[in-house]
């Protein structure tokens, strides 16, 4: 691996979604949960972008037990809708995204290359920002839900100017 250009350290530093972790990781501000960008140097001045994003287990956002088969059907519906990636980004590329469950949490994994930094942070933020609302998509009503996901909700309801949901 050879040392990260100084452009893509730029664009990182210019964008507001990320702050650096150290020389090639980046970690994302926008978003509740662990969103990491980790670049380096590819071929024919490309930059490698690997994205992961950790999201908790339904059961862990929500104060009263979730079923199994709950839990389960929750993982496998996340799973399938990350996976239907195509449109997020502003360069279309050939996601494979990476799901899995790792102990009380579920990893996501993407990677793709970029001749353009700007844009490949950009695209970057983009993922990490789309698991984040695949994520609050799989909300389950009728759960009473604790810290992201209260906070969450409670955004979306006074940006959508609704009422509280009981």
């Amino acid at each position: 691996m050879g040392e990260l250009p100084d452009r893509v350290r730029r664009a990182f530093r210019d964008h507001d979604a990320f702050e650096r972790v150290d020389e090639t990781a980046f970690e994302s501000t926008n978003t509740p949960f662990e969103g990491l960008v980790e670049v380096e140097p590819a071929a024919s001045g490309r930059v490698e972008f690997r994205v992961t994003v950790r999201v908790p287990m339904l059961g862990e956002v929500t104060k009263e037990r979730v079923a199994d088969v709950v839990e389960e059907g929750w993982y496998e519906t996340f799973a399938l809708r990350v996976e239907d990636v195509a449109g997020v980004t502003r360069k279309e590329h050939d996601f494979d995204p990476t799901v899995s469950e790792n102990g009380r949490r579920v990893e996501v994994e993407f990677a793709f290359e970029d001749i353009d930094e700007r844009r490949g942070v950009d695209d970057a933020a983009a993922l990490v920002d789309y698991v984040e609302g695949t994520f609050v998509q799989g909300i389950i009503p009728g759960y009473d839900y604790g810290e992201p996901v209260a906070t969450i909700l409670s955004r979306a309801q006074q940006s959508g100017g609704s009422d509280p949901v009981p």
